[in-house]
């Protein structure tokens, strides 16, 4: 399972979710549907209707890969924190069930607000 109180692991930037739905497809249950991914350096989160996967890349060859499925069932609490003016990066905070807290940065044009919206909707 990925180090989630290491912030460096996740400084996301958007990508195409068609890009790795190769990777998480499989993974998918029947009628659930790829919302939004991100990829770090070689980690990548994608967000669906239902969770957040997060795939830690290992390995000296990528091959090998650790998925963490996160249920938005189990989102006790969440935050989001939107870019400003000097601190370009956006962050968002989920508290899980039994887990903790994840916190996950992101770079660029990330939409943190549908983000939430989309965690909103499914978690409450």
């Amino acid at each position: 399972m990925i180090d989630f109180e290491k912030a460096s692991v996740f400084k996301l930037s958007p990508i195409d979710p068609r890009d790795i739905s190769g990777d998480v497809g499989p993974l998918l249950v029947p009628g659930e549907r790829l919302v939004s991914a991100f990829k770090g350096v070689r980690d990548f989160v994608v967000f669906t209707d239902k969770r957040l996967i997060t795939v830690n890349v290992q390995g000296m060859t990528g091959r090998k890969r650790d998925f963490t499925s996160l249920p938005y069932a189990k989102v006790q609490a969440f935050s989001i924190e939107t870019a400003g003016t000097f601190d370009l990066d956006a962050e968002l905070e989920l508290w899980f069930s039994g887990l903790g807290k994840v916190r996950l940065e992101f770079r660029g044009k990330a939409d943190i607000r549908a983000i939430g919206q989309l965690i909103a909707m499914c978690a409450l």
